[in-house]
């Protein structure tokens, strides 16, 4: 008789802990993977920094890399009246170097460089 016992004892064990053991439909964090999200290409543009000095804007860059980057010079103007400057397009081949400048009226607010890097540019 005490051998029924302990086998209905670890029977019982047993289901318990399959039927209360958590399912990932039962769990607040979902167990499934995550989708894949696709590698982004490293973007080879040109390193370069922005000097303000009075009503004028500098920008220096420098392009290390084997492929051409395009900068242009943004310069963004305080008074409502002056007009905002966009520099033209500067190819900055692969260790080159460039030296953009414009300026306002007045003050400069802020200025910033954009870059495109130029596709099948590298080795040629």
């Amino acid at each position: 008789m005490p051998t029924t016992w302990r086998f209905a004892s670890a029977l019982i064990a047993v289901t318990v802990t399959l039927f209360a053991a958590p399912t990932a439909a039962s769990l607040p964090y979902s167990q499934e993977p995550l989708p894949r999200t696709p590698v982004k290409p490293p973007t080879y543009e040109a390193d370069c920094r922005t000097v303000v000095d009075g009503s004028r804007a500098t920008a220096y860059c420098h392009n290390p890399y084997p492929s051409t980057d395009r900068v242009r010079l943004h310069v963004e103007c305080d008074r409502w009246w002056d007009i905002d400057v966009d520099s033209a397009p500067v190819e900055v081949g692969p260790a080159d170097y460039a030296e953009l400048t414009d300026r306002c009226w007045k003050e400069v607010r802020t200025v910033w460089v954009s870059h495109q890097p130029l596709k099948d540019s590298a080795g040629t």
